[in-house]
């Protein structure tokens, strides 16, 4: 008869797979619920760029990447060594990794690059092991995402309570090619209600960049339709020739923004982690980094826990919820506060948060401060 597992995590993305390597660290039993393999060539991160999400990562999810020995190399991984935002009547931020005294503000990760990584470091650990269907184990840990379909069968009477703010905004994404190199630099434009933002990729060196544009979605309906090169001077409207001249090297996606939460994170048995239990609007950037602590704090939390105390003892897993639940208010608060405030196209509105901008950008210590919470400091 076999050994029992300790742990079953369903979801084998960048989450699940994460807490997994970190589980097994600690010499737990692991079950990774995971999907049917896709196709090599459709994982790859080819150049064809059929995957075109990108994610910002700061300097605490680098770390724990690092110490997993997952983290993507150049040119999958890049470094962003200064953002310039802009508002929509004059206002102008700057922000810049030398000020904080650090390498970078963040690194734009490729994600096919990443997954590959983790999966082939979860194939050599001999504490994992990949299940088609959920095993018996102490604890049940969901990384399934937001659209999960495993957290109904947990929480008070069998269901846990998702609330979801809907922003009727959609997200597109896609990568593009410039006509002169990045630098380094991350550009984010919030123009009569819509974000834009344009993440450098390929290396220091290189002259990619993501493209993440929230919208109405009335506009983004018509944007996705746009043939390439009309599309393309819809976004040169929004951003002029601080990037170049850009042109699209990739499909383009989009997903409807809302922010949503899990009233229940934990329980007997259970515990949510990463878009299961939370999402936030992309416009900071923070979504991953939200989820990979998630993962750190509840290994930490397991790793802690007295001799007598099983793995789903509810009381013990409440440390998790406590701990991620306050940073995670504080981000959607933040996120939330921040999409009011430019989604009002007010002419009184306008005027107010370019005030706030450009008084903002004299406040040196207020900068650096900001600086490094989004770097993870």
């Amino acid at each position: 008869m076999s050994k029992p597992f300790d742990v079953c995590i369903r979801g084998d993305g960048i989450v699940g797979r994460t807490l997994a390597l970190l589980l097994a660290r600690e010499r737990l039993r692991v079950a990774l619920v995971t999907r049917p393999p896709k196709d090599p060539a459709a994982q790859a991160p080819a150049d064809g760029h059929t995957d075109v999400r990108a994610y910002a990562l700061n300097s605490a999810s680098r770390q724990v990447l690092e110490t997993l020995r997952v983290w993507p190399e150049a040119p999958f991984a890049t470094p962003v060594l200064e953002m310039q935002v802009w508002g929509d009547d004059g206002g102008k931020l700057d922000f810049s990794a030398r000020s904080v005294d650090q390498d970078a503000l963040a690194w734009i990760v490729d994600v096919p690059a990443l997954e590959q990584q983790l999966i082939q470091a979860v194939r050599f650990q001999p504490h994992i092991e990949i299940v088609q269907a959920p095993e018996q184990a102490a604890l049940n840990v969901i990384c399934e995402g937001q659209k999960s379909s495993s957290r109904d069968e947990f929480g008070p009477k069998g269901s846990v309570n998702w609330t979801v703010k809907p922003y009727a905004q959609k997200a597109i994404a896609a990568r593009l090619e410039s006509d002169k190199p990045h630098g380094g630099v991350a550009r984010q434009w919030f123009s009569h209600g819509d974000i834009l933002a344009l993440l450098p990729l390929s290396g220091a060196d290189g002259n990619s960049v993501a493209l993440v544009w929230s919208v109405s979605t009335e506009r983004a309906g018509v944007l996705e339709k746009l043939p390439p090169q009309a599309f393309c001077a819809a976004l040169q409207a929004v951003c002029g020739q601080e990037a170049g001249v850009l042109r699209l090297s990739s499909e383009r996606a989009s997903w409807p923004l809302a922010l949503s939460n899990a009233d229940h994170w934990v329980g007997p048995g259970w515990a949510l982690a990463g878009d299961a239990a939370h999402t936030v609007h992309p416009l900071a950037g923070q979504g991953l980094n939200l989820g990979l602590a998630d993962t750190v704090c509840l290994a930490k939390v397991l790793a802690a826990r007295e001799y007598w105390r099983g793995l789903g003892d509810e009381k013990l897993l409440r440390r998790y919820e406590r701990a991620r639940k306050a940073d995670v208010a504080t981000m959607d608060a933040v996120t939330d506060g921040l999409h009011g405030l430019f989604a009002q196209t007010d002419g009184r509105w306008q005027a107010l948060r370019n005030w706030g901008m450009k008084g903002f950008a004299r406040s040196t210590l207020l900068k650096n401060w900001v600086a490094r919470q989004a770097a993870g400091l």
